[in-house]
């Protein structure tokens, strides 16, 4: 067996992932199985995929999702025609993930039988789980079945095009990418080795935008990136600013909020600007000031958003806090991330559980419990098949195990029980969907610890005091913009517009 051992070089500061080296020494002593040799060994153990069985229930689709997986989902032949049905797509991924149960010692005809309650998990549209998977899953175009990465920005040029070439990797792949732009240098800071000066966070985020533009992921659609910036670095007004110029295209931008300003806008007072080099003050803002820039910026551009970093960092979205701090999130911003992090995302479309007992529509409960039990052991299994882009994200992603089930039909849901959508029955209700879906998100990850491990890093986590759990986190609601449509539900917690 093929292993990657992660480990220090005697002096806690540095850790070398398969001769790279990356901060902190967390990792030290974890050894992971090769990619290569999980994968030929569930081949061996699951064999072949079988024909789509005829038994298997066929699915509903709306022109408009019949449209969007012909362009984008289904194989397709050397003339671009496709050459499976959305059925065979379902059970392709279906499959796929439930060969990943090997791992565990399920035999073949197991496997099988667990792909038959994959598929008609899918077929029935009560979970999707996110673009990546659907399209990769199955197809061994080696191609990864994540939706959110995000990757560190080092101040350095071998830094910042290590992190170009590693988002065109992940882009090409499907992949969207989150990235922190604060340890760069400001706008005009001296570069000791050219005695030139620094061109600044923005100039270099152009750079990537423009990578952006000429990649597009897996042949099918352009990548998406988030990038932030702290509120305290020099360089945050022409952050705030930068997409009004029209040269930033294919991100959005948020900024990332701190303690510190929080205090003083509402004490209306000043804040320190620090430079990300050494920490030493810069000079100072009126937080107010700054506040309505980013007011006046996001009502011109939609941009930028608002990240609250130290609360991130002092709750449970900093489930390992040796990691991090957390930097940066996915590109709809949903899914905060450690740098070579990653997520696959998928969604319960709360639209389908509704029945009717005695006349009355209710919500389905007891489906909601039973979806969130097989999806959160199906994304469980995606980790195990993935094949990731890049090894530090793989070492990363493996050591955490972190999965994000969230929600989709919320608005579909509330007008099939006529109930308005801004009232506080909706909100009422929405509390207990949600508790619903997180305690048994908890209790299946807990019970695949006891039969599969806890998540390697759970006794450096802020859980090692508390029943052991296969992953740092299950839940999180993203917008489900294009699977919301293979879904035929409203996206995500959104209303009807």
């Amino acid at each position: 067996m093929q292993t990657h051992t992660i480990f220090t070089n005697g002096k806690g500061k540095k850790k070398a992932v398969n001769g790279k080296a990356k901060e902190s020494s967390i990792f030290a002593n974890l050894t992971f199985e090769s990619l290569e040799s999980v994968i030929a060994g569930v081949k061996k153990a699951a064999g072949k995929m079988p024909e789509l069985p005829v038994d298997l229930p066929k699915g509903e689709w709306t022109s408009q999702a019949l449209r969007v997986l012909e362009e984008r989902y289904l194989q397709k032949d050397n003339t671009g025609k496709p050459i499976e049905t959305p059925e065979e797509m379902c059970w392709r991924v279906a499959f796929d993930i439930a060969s990943a149960e090997s791992r565990w010692g399920m035999k073949r005809s197991e496997i099988i039988k667990t792909a038959h309650t994959f598929y008609e998990l899918l077929i029935s549209k009560k979970f999707l789980p996110n673009s990546p998977t659907l399209m990769n899953a199955g197809t061994g175009n080696n191609l990864q079945y994540s939706g959110c990465y995000v990757l560190p920005v080092e101040d350095s040029i071998n830094g910042i095009f290590d992190a170009l070439k590693q988002q065109a990797i992940i882009h090409k792949s499907g992949g969207g990418t989150g990235f922190s732009f604060t340890r760069l240098r400001p706008r005009g800071a001296v570069v000791s080795t050219s005695s030139g000066v620094a061109s600044g966070p923005v100039s270099f985020m152009k750079v990537f935008d423009a990578a952006t533009n000429e990649i597009k992921q897996g042949g099918k659609r352009r990548g998406a990136n988030m990038g932030i910036l702290r509120v305290d670095h020099p360089d945050i007004l022409e952050f705030i600013h930068c997409k009004e110029e029209g040269g930033i295209t294919n991100f959005n931008i948020s900024v990332g909020i701190t303690n510190e300003f929080m205090q003083a806008y509402e004490k209306d007072e000043e804040y320190n600007l620090y430079d990300p080099r050494n920490k030493e003050v810069t000079g100072k803002l009126k937080a107010r000031a700054v506040f309505a820039e980013i007011a006046d910026g996001a009502w011109r551009t939609g941009d930028p958003g608002l990240v609250y970093l130290d609360r991130i960092n002092e709750g449970s979205a900093n489930p390992v806090p040796q990691l991090g701090p957390v930097e940066s999130t996915n590109p709809c911003g949903e899914q905060p991330l450690y740098p070579y992090d990653s997520c696959n995302l998928g969604s319960i479309y709360l639209s389908r559980f509704v029945k009717v007992i005695d006349g009355k529509k209710q919500v389905d409960f007891e489906g909601i419990v039973k979806t969130t039990d097989l999806a959160v052991r199906f994304m469980d299994d995606v980790i195990e098949m993935n094949p990731y882009p890049l090894e530090e994200v793989r070492l990363t992603t493996l050591a955490i195990r972190r999965i994000g089930l969230g929600v989709g039909g919320w608005a579909d849901l509330l007008i099939d029980l006529e109930i308005p959508y801004d009232s506080d029955e909706a909100l009422a209700l929405a509390e207990v969907v949600m508790k619903t879906i997180q305690d048994q998100a908890v209790e299946t990850s807990q019970i695949l610890a006891k039969e599969r491990g806890q998540f390697p890093l759970f006794n450096k986590s802020i859980y090692k005091n508390a029943k052991p759990i296969r992953n740092c986190t299950v839940t999180t609601i993203a917008p489900t913009g294009e699977i919301r449509i293979l879904a035929g539900c409203s996206g995500g917690i959104e209303p009807h517009y």
